[in-house]
């Protein structure tokens, strides 16, 4: 072989590479990094095992100095927030304007913020004070953004509950509570008039927990099933998932929306619980969370929607030791404290021991087996307290395409021979 031939067939194998990465990039998921716990790594620790996940998305609870530092010039997009015991504050401008400037600003441009989530599921907390502060909150940080000229790059939000809806089924007669009626629609004219997301929390392990006789495994872990068709719409549903979100969209509708965009800021499936907490197994989070990513990968959309983008961001990157309430609570991460998964996961970068292959040479080598894995010294007084608890009211992560694992390593093998060929 020619070394003409050999530049062509390198520049050929590299085009291959680069569309596979490209694939990757593009399906990307965003994952949900909480820190009620007092045994995690150190922001450094993570960002090596953000990337070789392929996440470029991460939501914070807090708008954490230590992870946004760690993670600058890294290329990931951060949604950060602002806690419920905030709001109260944010009704004075000049509050909302120092808290912008401390915990956006000067972390522009070196880390990728792009969005404030101001409060978490607010709405069904059925406190009317906090209720009420929630709007004049999100309006005074975005007119904070304004001043700074970062209302561009930077949106404002709330997360809310599912429970919102009073109606979820069928899809097509989705409805909000008729007592946050009002709340929601100013909250969704907000977005209108700011062009930001709609967020989310959706839980169909709930849903299976609540009534596991009646509600179908494998529709609520997207495994293969008869699913349900709205008699309304005719539209067929093979996973609880879609249906909420379309639940959402029918609920939006129905108050003047027909064109918001529904993002997922939560959803997850835990991999232990206490006795009366079916279903929450290795496995069936293994499932959930992996044929998730496989249905964001083929970029589908739901069946209302077929053609909008799914947003979406897992639940949780680690499992969170001080979060109160029962056993799952604390065992919705993908990976313990340490760095191992917690159960088996097909990220490319990431072995069944838990190591990584970045060359950044920060992540601890771990052994599989019985043998102790190398621990990381827990953040001094770096825990997040933004968020308490997943309640009923209330891949990227998994990578799971082996055959694209497999097509990657033949063709960097094949780009080694070449190389070794000239």
């Amino acid at each position: 072989m020619s070394t003409m031939d050999s530049i062509i067939n390198i520049l050929y194998a590299s085009l291959i590479l680069a569309f596979l990465f490209s694939t990757v990039m593009a399906t990307s998921i965003g994952i949900n990094y909480g820190q009620i716990a007092d045994n995690l790594p150190p922001p450094e620790k993570v960002v090596p095992l953000v990337k070789s996940m392929g996440a470029n998305r991460v939501k914070l609870y807090d708008a954490d100095p230590h992870v946004l530092k760690a993670f600058a010039n890294s290329g990931v997009e951060f949604i950060v927030s602002l806690g419920n015991e905030y709001l109260s504050d944010m009704k004075d401008p000049a509050k909302a304007q120092a808290w912008v400037k401390t915990n956006v600003q000067a972390y522009i441009p070196a880390t990728k913020i792009t969005c404030i989530a101001v409060g978490n599921e607010v709405l069904t907390f059925n406190n009317t004070a906090l209720s009420d502060n929630l709007l004049p909150a999100m309006e005074n940080v975005y007119a904070a953004l304004v001043s700074m000229n970062l209302d561009k790059q930077v949106s404002v939000t709330t997360a809310h509950s599912v429970a919102i809806l009073e109606t979820s089924y069928p899809p097509s007669a989705g409805a909000f509570r008729r007592d946050l009626v009002s709340c929601v629609t100013q909250v969704v004219d907000f977005h209108c008039k700011t062009g930001s997301p709609f967020l989310i929390n959706a839980y169909p392990y709930f849903a299976y927990k609540a009534d596991p006789k009646q509600v179908q495994l494998d529709f609520v872990l997207f495994q293969p099933n008869q699913g349900i068709v709205d008699p309304v719409t005719n539209l067929h549903y093979d996973n609880m998932l879609f249906a909420q979100i379309d639940a959402v969209h029918s609920a939006l509708a129905s108050i003047g929306y027909k064109n918001v965009c529904v993002q997922i800021s939560e959803t997850g499936w835990p991999s232990k619980g206490d006795a009366d907490e079916l279903g929450a197994t290795p496995d069936n989070a293994r499932k959930y969370n992996c044929n998730l990513i496989k249905l964001v990968s083929q970029k589908k959309g739901t069946p209302l929607k077929p053609n909008s983008n799914l947003n979406i961001y897992v639940f949780a990157l680690f499992n969170e030791n001080l979060k109160p309430g029962p056993m799952s609570e604390r065992n919705y991460g993908l990976f313990k404290p340490d760095g191992t998964p917690s159960y088996p996961l097909g990220f490319s970068g990431i072995n069944s021991g838990g190591s990584t292959n970045s060359s950044s040479g920060n992540r601890p080598a771990t052994g599989g087996g019985s043998s102790t894995p190398t621990s990381w010294s827990p953040q001094d007084g770096s825990s997040s307290s933004g968020y308490m608890s997943i309640t009923s009211n209330s891949g990227r992560v998994l990578f799971c395409w082996k055959s694209w694992i497999l097509q990657l390593y033949i063709t960097v093998g094949s780009i080694s021979v070449l190389f070794s060929q000239l």
